[in-house]
């Protein structure tokens, strides 16, 4: 019995099993949508004040990750947009020396890790971002966390990255959010934290928890607004390609269902059928759409990006992010690169990604690659 033979059996197995289970699963179409609630302006102010800068007018922000595997847009788009507002300092901290391997794609240079920045800040910062990573519990992290927030940081967590700051402590008794896959666990493990839906940002009490991966956007926003105003959070806004940003969103519109389970199990049982899809980077790239495209492709269950570039050494982004290349080689065919998005602003940017996947695995891989960025346009 030959590769293919197998994989198709057990293929076969795989969807055989999701039927099994569906009556437990939630039959939903792809494209189903809900509309979020509306926010009233008592709450949107409300979060505004709960994210002004604790200590400095110019605020500092250190946006944590773990050597081993931090998740890529987590880390690297609050960065990206923090930085073009001009509105505080940003740091890319890490727990130890040496390069941040990001997932599901990217590695990048930090610039500085945990014991560097308390020896050049032994006040702490204002903010700490706190992306998912591969280990909620993991030591280093987690004691700096709580140690910044014990100094009067605002923390704030970002989809998965909720967990790690729930294992710090500073989610117990207060209201909060996360990614909807992330929910369930988070709820079982830390009880006392009451759970508000309908919400992409939720601030209490000096922390701060977001939904899914994309929730980076409005909640940079919404903090770039608290920090400088209106006209600058629009002003960067459209500069996103964003419309809007407040904490709107429907809770609803995500969970398991059983077209995402079984394009899951499908795509990963195709073992004979896995793609790398080449990003070209070069100086100057706009980092915060190269990590919502990366991301996007690394997540069909069908494709891995991979980046390439066709000059020396580490790339330097638009906002001073530092990239380690994949290789320099460029791509082995034109079909095996992902479009070029130039001068698109990120949202668009993402959202020909999401297209471009659609074109060429299917509408259910795009929707199960929405799903997991949480992304409201699904």
């Amino acid at each position: 019995m030959n590769k293919r033979h197998k994989a198709w059996i057990g293929a076969g197995v795989v969807v055989a099993i999701a039927l099994a289970i569906g009556l437990r699963v939630v039959s939903q179409p792809p494209h189903s949508s809900v509309a979020p609630p509306a926010i009233g302006p008592d709450e949107i102010a409300a979060t505004l004040a709960a994210l002004k800068p604790p200590k400095r007018q110019r605020p500092l922000i250190a946006v944590i990750g773990i050597n081993d595997a931090t998740e890529t847009t987590d880390y690297v788009m609050p960065t990206g947009i923090l930085r073009r507002a001009d509105v505080a300092d940003v740091l890319m901290v890490a727990t130890g020396p040496g390069p941040v391997q990001l997932y599901p794609a990217l590695t990048v240079e930090p610039d500085t890790t945990v014991a560097e920045f308390d020896a050049s800040h032994p006040d702490g910062a204002d903010f700490v971002i706190v992306p998912a990573m591969i280990r909620d519990d993991d030591p280093a992290a987690v004691q700096w966390i709580r140690g910044q927030a014990a100094k009067g940081a605002t923390v704030i967590g970002v989809c998965f990255g909720v967990k790690v700051v729930a294992e710090a402590g500073l989610l117990d008794n207060k209201r909060g959010t996360t990614h909807w896959y992330a929910l369930k666990e988070l709820r079982k493990k830390h009880p006392s934290m009451q759970y508000v839906p309908n919400r992409r940002i939720v601030a209490d009490q000096g922390v701060v928890t977001t939904t899914g991966i994309t929730a980076s956007i409005p909640m940079s926003l919404t903090l770039i607004e608290a920090i400088a105003g209106r006209d600058k959070a629009e002003a960067v806004a459209r500069d996103l390609g964003v419309d809007h940003w407040d904490a709107r969103h429907a809770s609803a519109a995500f969970k398991l269902t059983l077209p995402f389970a079984l394009t899951v199990m499908g795509n990963r049982a195709a073992l004979w059928n896995r793609e790398e899809r080449s990003v070209e980077i070069s100086p100057g790239i706009d980092e915060v759409s190269l990590a919502l495209v990366a991301d996007a492709w690394s997540r069909t269950y069908r494709s891995h990006a991979v980046t390439f570039t066709r000059s020396t050494g580490l790339v330097v982004t638009r906002n001073g992010i530092r990239i380690f290349p994949d290789n320099t080689t460029g791509v082995r065919s034109q079909q095996d690169g992902v479009a070029p998005f130039g001068d698109r602003a990120p949202a668009q940017a993402l959202d020909a990604a999401l297209s471009s996947i659609e074109s060429r695995y299917g509408p259910r891989t795009r929707y199960i690659v929405a799903m997991q960025l949480e992304y409201p346009r699904l």
